[in-house]
C-alpha cells in the first residue's frame, strides 16, 4: 500500500495550528459516541489532548487527501501519523502502520512544544 494522507480540521476549536511542525506525532482515536459524525476520528496530540478531527466532509477533504470515512474500516481503535504539511490551519498527515507506527508511538514522548 502507498502512502496515505489525511487533514485534520478543527483545530481553531481547541489549540490552533500555530503551534503544529512537520515531523510531529499524531494519534488519530476513533470516536463513536461523537453526536455529529458516525465515522468521527480524533486528531491527539499527547500530552496535549485533542488537537481537531480528520476531515470527512468534501468541503474540508483536500485534494489528494482521503476522508475520515475511507480510513475508518482500516484500523481497530487508533492509528498513528506523522504531519507532513501545514496549510492555514490545516495539517496534512501521513499514516503510519505497522512497525512504523510502533516506532512513532515510541517517539511521542519525545516531541518538544514551545511552551516546555
Amino acid at each position: 500500500m502507498g502512502q496515505i494522507y489525511i487533514a485534520i480540521t478543527g483545530t481553531s476549536h481547541y489549540f490552533g495550528a500555530s503551534f503544529l511542525k512537520p515531523g510531529m506525532v499524531v494519534q488519530l482515536i476513533k470516536d463513536p459516541g461523537n453526536p455529529y459524525d458516525e465515522e468521527a476520528i480524533q486528531a491527539v496530540i499527547p500530552p496535549l489532548g485533542k488537537i481537531g478531527y480528520v476531515a470527512n466532509s468534501t468541503h474540508t477533504v483536500p485534494k489528494g487527501c482521503r476522508s475520515a470515512g475511507r480510513i475508518y474500516d482500516s484500523f481497530e481503535q487508533q492509528v498513528y501519523g506523522v504531519i507532513r504539511f501545514i496549510v492555514k490551519d490545516l495539517a496534512i498527515v501521513e499514516l503510519m502502520e505497522g512497525i512504523a507506527s510502533l516506532d512513532i508511538f515510541l517517539q511521542t514522548e519525545h516531541q518538544s512544544f514551545p511552551w516546555k
